[in-house]
């Protein structure tokens, strides 16, 4: 669960945006200091996430994508663990960079959207003509994921959408003779003889995660409560998975895995890479992360423990199974109202041509003989490709959507890949979205903001054992009483109707 900012900072955030839409406008545009010459290449400022090292723009890879795209990319990246907090900031500064990458649409965004910090899209894309790979290489209905008050402001990010996995150590289960669990009770069994039978040798954790309770896997342990199944009140109102009874239960049960020494004792405090630190270093058990890792984790382990096996598990709960899904979208490339018309058909131009094809090969696999080579009709990367190609490669355009996207590994074999594929194909039929995705109800914004960093605490609170699973729900019951966020509830409802027509 991502941290949102409390409500005394998100007024003066609305503020700093409002006051920032006024001085930065389209007749009022920043000196980009461009050439007119159509060959010349063009200048983009951005703002991105970095999930790998920082790279060098004047690498083989990055040297490579800015010829092709004939661009001079200046990207600010930053670190996927601060990510948030910059953008946030930078949001209320008003001072953007011309394009603006960010992997969701969070209240923030919406709030800067809704002031007009960022270029409406739909009038420069119209029928698509002209933006062929927008038109037919992109996930179903993309669109509804990126649009505000009905109207387009982004371009997606594609990423498949099979991609969080439940990984357990499967030559670990073999050791212990541990069955592959498919329930969240054989689940929670072998955590227990994992960890009491430390296979680790140096205190085996069970789960780890970073953030409210596990971070990337949450919502996947939700599903198997059924709280990512819509829910609604008796009057139709949508209420958000948060707030649900499914979503305490599942609470509820991580308190019990935190009572048995299951769950990391330290997960709420823990950043995100102190926990993949963890998990590649072969000390925990089960970790949730996008499934195309696992290689890179067995090929960490690898180093201190022989022949690790990550499998990624599916588990059956009492309101469904520890799947869910992305849409296809991971957030998107919003454009700066500051940067002049001309200048936006350019940029429109450039990620129309990110979404091409032969650009996304490139993404995922580099150059051919430089870094990967062709073995058995699988590219695999080399030393170098796995150097530079990766998470963060793939940030600075649009790309084309791949299924697989998020499940084969660029350093893995088609052996490898193949088996991926098949241990997590069913995951695209079993699996659910938030029904909250792509709603933006300005009554639920307000209202969540006054409670969400109290909330957060509560559920630490409770996971930890320092106030009952009662007192917990008591606390809920409260906020979902407040007449504020029952006519949250019912606008939620309403947008619910609309978004699904």
């Amino acid at each position: 669960m991502r941290t949102m900012f409390d409500n005394k900072v998100a007024v003066v955030l609305c503020s700093l945006l409002t006051l920032a839409a006024c001085n930065n406008n389209a007749s009022d545009p920043v000196d980009t200091n461009e050439s007119n010459d159509p060959d010349e290449p063009l200048y983009i400022k951005m703002f991105a996430g970095l999930y790998n090292e920082l790279p060098e723009m004047d690498n083989a890879y990055w040297t490579e994508w800015q010829e092709r795209t004939n661009t001079e990319l200046d990207i600010e990246w930053v670190p996927s663990g601060d990510l948030d907090t910059k953008m946030d900031l930078l949001l209320a500064s008003g001072d953007l960079p011309e394009v603006l990458s960010s992997p969701d649409v969070r209240p923030p965004l919406v709030n800067a959207i809704k002031n007009g910090a960022f270029w409406e899209l739909d009038d420069f894309l119209g029928d698509y003509s002209e933006y062929p790979n927008l038109k037919n290489n992109l996930a179903e209905d993309w669109q509804k994921y990126l649009s505000v008050d009905g109207k387009l402001y982004g371009l997606p990010r594609s990423r498949s959408r099979i991609d969080i996995g439940i990984k357990i150590r499967k030559d670990w289960l073999d050791e212990l003779n541990i069955p592959v669990p498919t329930t969240l009770d054989e689940y929670q069994d072998a955590l227990k003889q994992i960890v009491e039978e430390d296979p680790a040798g140096s205190d085996t954790l069970g789960l780890i995660g970073h953030g409210t309770i596990v971070a990337d896997g949450t919502d996947a342990f939700a599903a198997a409560f059924g709280a990512m199944d819509p829910y609604f009140t008796d009057d139709g109102g949508l209420v958000p998975k948060q707030l649900t009874p499914m979503y305490t239960d599942m609470v509820e049960w991580f308190s019990e895995l935190y009572a048995d020494g299951l769950l990391a004792q330290e997960f709420s405090v823990m950043k995100l890479t102190q926990a993949e630190e963890l998990y590649k270093s072969g000390r925990a058990a089960s970790y949730a992360r996008s499934i195309w890792w696992d290689k890179e984790y067995e090929d960490a382990i690898s180093r201190t423990q022989p022949d690790p096996e990550i499998i990624n598990l599916a588990l059956e709960g009492p309101g469904g199974v520890s799947v869910n899904l992305a849409t296809g979208v991971s957030g998107g490339y919003f454009i700066s109202k500051t940067v002049p018309e001309e200048k936006v058909k350019k940029i429109l131009d450039y990620l129309e041509h990110t979404a091409s094809e032969e650009i996304t090969e490139l993404a995922y696999y580099g150059i051919e003989g430089v870094h990967h080579e062709v073995v058995d009709g699988q590219k695999v990367l080399n030393e170098l490709g796995e150097q530079e190609i990766n998470t963060t490669s793939k940030g600075a355009g649009v790309l084309a959507y791949s299924k697989w996207g998020k499940v084969e590994s660029a350093s893995g074999s088609k052996e490898y890949n193949d088996n991926k594929k098949q241990q997590v194909e069913h995951f695209d039929e079993i699996g659910t979205i938030d029904p909250m995705t792509g709603l933006h109800s300005d009554i639920w914004l307000t209202e969540w903001a006054k409670h969400v960093n109290e909330w957060e605490t509560m559920v630490t609170r409770v996971i930890v054992g320092q106030i009952s699973i009662d007192e917990y729900k008591d606390y809920i019951e409260s906020i979902k009483e407040s007449p504020g966020m029952l006519e949250a509830f019912a606008e939620l409802g309403e947008e619910y109707k609309v978004f699904n027509q």
